[in-house]
């Protein structure tokens, strides 16, 4: 009989505790037949950026508050946790655009941003008509895009076909808001490669996505997003709480602070941590990409250099309760979108950028955080390249962003609550080229025996595809354990 074998899990978020629950039999709880696992984690709390927050004295989240339906990853691991009822459909649709000094609803047809309608487009008055005229190129007489063999800009590629007024307006603050980025130097190999199949040829680039994404020609099928009755937040709990059920132990408020091999046993690793070495057969890293980098350095400096390259971008949430009834919200929608060129035209930040980047009416999305006590309205704040957040106090960011609410909506009341939720270094950014840098990695780390990698610095940054990132992990590190024939 083989003897038990350990495995270290490196990070406590959704990554790290997908990972564990996966290493343990995923639905099926393996027991003593799997793997003895232990999961380190520098902070108190597992869960990483799926944290709450407490606002008018209540737990909502501080991180993303829902995922997308279409991806079934999220749905299938709260299933297999047993607690399927938490699941609930977004309570509205729909969403507006800050444009040309006003309050538009989003163009329909949008794919990520990208218009796939000239008539949606000209409709939607969200564009000045020189914008539009440009975008009508597209139809009309459609420009051929750069189209290198595997990777472009995003934004490059959407200038080139429908002009720079469609980037700066829709693209950016919808499909870079995501990544708190810039589009113009987003990879669409890694984040929208879709779009790299329709600029490859000389038509419409519009028609072209209509035909790949559907266009919105017919009703989606269900909810666009999903989320949980007692918030995103807790599905790092459930998780915990079942992965304790197995018998995984949990080292929290201890820092990996090296990986080196074991000298006693051929093959094993020791993880040196804040609260002293920790030894395993496998180690499955779902850290960010520095923190990797930083323990792959003695075994793999190509990969550590790799992953050294991939910048961060840090941003921050404001969460604020209002007076009921007393904010003055658009008529429909679940949230305002708005261009990272917005500047205040009056106060004492004249000719500023604005900080928000979308806002978010959480009791209108989500129904289990409605109350008549009071209105719930989220704030994103932050971008890649904004560096004032790091100098300004959670004061200054509320006030900040009161008046830009102003602004957008109208006269504010003073809020009951608010609290401000930094996430420094938070969002990885893939640049052109993301995918070749993330093979270079792969390659290198497969020479490593017994080290696998996961999390949101690869393929994916959203919830979904971090759960698919740890799962898969731990398959192949579970692979490399068992031995041939057993």
């Amino acid at each position: 009989m083989n003897a038990r074998r350990d495995v270290v899990v490196v990070g406590g978020g959704i990554s790290a505790l997908a990972a564990a629950y996966q290493l343990t039999g995923g639905p099926t709880p393996l027991g003593a037949d799997g793997p003895a696992v232990t999961v380190l984690e520098r902070d108190a709390r597992c869960g990483g950026k799926l944290a709450p927050t407490e606002i008018a004295g209540r737990a909502v989240d501080a991180g993303p508050d829902g995922v997308l339906a279409r991806r079934p990853e999220a749905r299938t691991l709260v299933e297999e946790l047993g607690h399927g009822e938490l699941v609930r459909p977004v309570a509205a649709s729909g969403a507006s655009l800050f444009a040309r000094g006003r309050l538009h609803a989003l163009p329909q047809g949008l794919a990520i941003g990208i218009p796939t309608s000239w008539d949606a487009l000209r409709r939607s008055h969200v564009l000045s008509p020189a914008g539009l005229a440009r975008a009508l190129v597209d139809v009309v007489a459609p420009r051929r895009a750069p189209h290198p063999d595997d990777d472009a800009a995003i934004g490059d590629l959407v200038a080139a076909k429908l002009g720079d007024e469609v980037v700066t307006t829709l693209v950016d603050p919808m499909l870079g808001g995501i990544y708190a980025g810039r589009v113009r130097e987003l990879s669409a190999a890694a984040v929208f490669p879709q779009l790299l199949d329709a600029t490859a040829h000389g038509g419409s680039l519009m028609h072209a996505l209509r035909d790949a994404t559907g266009g919105g020609s017919a009703p989606p099928a269900g909810p666009a997003f999903v989320s949980l009755a007692t918030g995103m937040h807790s599905l790092p709990d459930l998780l915990v709480d079942e992965l304790r059920r197995r018998g995984v132990t949990f080292l929290t408020g201890r820092d990996a602070t090296a990986l080196r091999a074991d000298g006693e046993r051929a093959g094993a690793w020791v993880v040196d941590t804040t609260g002293g070495p920790v030894r395993a057969d496998g180690v499955v890293v779902c850290t960010p990409a520095r923190d990797t980098a930083h323990l792959l350095h003695p075994h793999a400096p190509d990969a550590a250099a790799a992953l050294d390259g991939i910048g961060y971008a840090s941003v921050a949430v404001v969460t604020f309760a209002f007076p009921p009834g007393r904010l003055p919200l658009p008529e429909t929608g679940t949230g305002v979108l708005v261009p990272p060129g917005v500047v205040h035209h009056a106060g004492p930040r004249r000719g500023e950028r604005w900080l928000t980047t979308a806002l978010t009416f959480l009791d209108r999305k989500w129904p289990d955080l409605r109350r008549p006590s009071e209105t719930l309205l989220r704030a994103s704040v932050g971008r890649v390249d904004d560096e004032r957040l790091a100098g300004m106090t959670d004061d200054e960011v509320i006030e900040t962003t009161r008046l830009e609410l102003a602004e957008l909506l109208g006269p504010v009341p003073a809020p009951i609550d608010a609290s401000v939720t930094r996430w420094t270094d938070a969002l990885p950014q893939y640049a052109v080229h993301h995918l070749r840098r993330v093979a270079d990695v792969d390659a290198a780390v497969e020479r490593l025996d017994g080290i696998e990698l996961a999390g949101a610095a690869y393929r994916g940054l959203g919830v979904p595809a971090c759960i698919a990132s740890g799962r898969a992990a731990a398959d192949r590190l579970a692979r490399h354990l068992t031995p041939t024939g057993s």
